[in-house]
């Protein structure tokens, strides 16, 4: 079935899980994960070095590189948006705290990445040239874009939120409690003091609600920050955009794809 015709299957269904059952006590329906914004001094080399090595395909939007989830399951790429900020902060020390994919040689891979320009931590954590922490991993049988890791105070709490904000299943990754949407996973790890994620390498998280009115409206009746306001009509791009704030400085955008390609079903 082409990308499209599932996209909009998926919204479809989505949008009647928000309607139904009005007052019932149960779980938000998951909210589609989107993409993660990098931001780096030259976001052309950025996007080139996300290609060359770990196999990002170029997106619909010019600047924007597609990884298929690790599983291969879900319907719909996690896609790389690249932001250019010379004087953005690394990843380390906010609270975003890394991105992570699965590979199917993680010494191999680290290898790799420390010859094209990368700094290694460790084996498998990586630091790309422009300050975005890379965790790697082998999980068997996918490979792809896997993870991202927040570092909060408060894990529980966080996934506390996030459950209620966004939906998604609880589970572990690695040892470490996640949520996780479609094959892409959210993990939580407890560290103090960590930064807002505004102005750092990995400067927000992107979910894209199928209904931008319908969420905000949710997000609003439970107390969520909004620090923009659903744009009125969809940007040149296409999209309707708003910003959000989750506990800890973790800067969210919600990115309803109202008239462009990627949220049409084609003629």
């Amino acid at each position: 079935m082409p990308v499209m015709h599932i996209r909009s299957l998926l919204n479809g269904l989505l949008v009647l899980a928000v309607f139904a059952r009005p007052g019932a006590a149960q779980a938000p329906p998951a909210i589609p994960y989107d993409h993660v914004h990098l931001a780096a001094s030259d976001p052309d080399k950025a996007y080139a070095w996300y290609v060359r090595n770990l196999d990002g395909q170029a997106a619909e939007n010019p600047g924007r590189v597609m990884f298929e989830p690790f599983s291969g399951r879900r319907p719909l790429p996690v896609v790389l948006i690249f932001l250019r900020a010379p004087d953005a902060r690394p990843s380390e020390g906010g609270v975003i705290d890394s991105i992570g994919f699965s590979v199917a040689d993680v010494a191999a891979k680290t290898k790799e990445l420390e010859a094209a320009g990368a700094r290694v931590v460790s084996p498998g954590l990586v630091i790309d040239p422009w300050g975005t922490k890379i965790e790697l991993v082998n999980d068997v049988p996918g490979r792809g874009f896997h993870h991202v890791t927040l570092r909060v105070a408060d894990p529980e709490a966080t996934l506390r939120w996030f459950t209620s904000a966004f939906g998604g299943a609880r589970t572990k990754m690695g040892g470490r409690d996640a949520l996780r949407y479609g094959r892409m996973y959210l993990a939580m790890t407890k560290g103090e003091g960590t930064a807002p994620s505004q102005g750092r390498s990995i400067d927000h998280l992107g979910f894209g609600p199928p209904s931008m009115n319908a969420t905000a409206a949710a997000l609003k009746a439970q107390g969520v920050k909004f620090t923009a306001e659903p744009a009125a009509a969809p940007n040149q791009l296409g999209h309707r955009t708003a910003y959000v704030e989750a506990p800890g400085g973790i800067r969210i955008e919600l990115v309803e794809h109202s008239t462009c390609a990627w949220g049409k079903v084609p003629e």
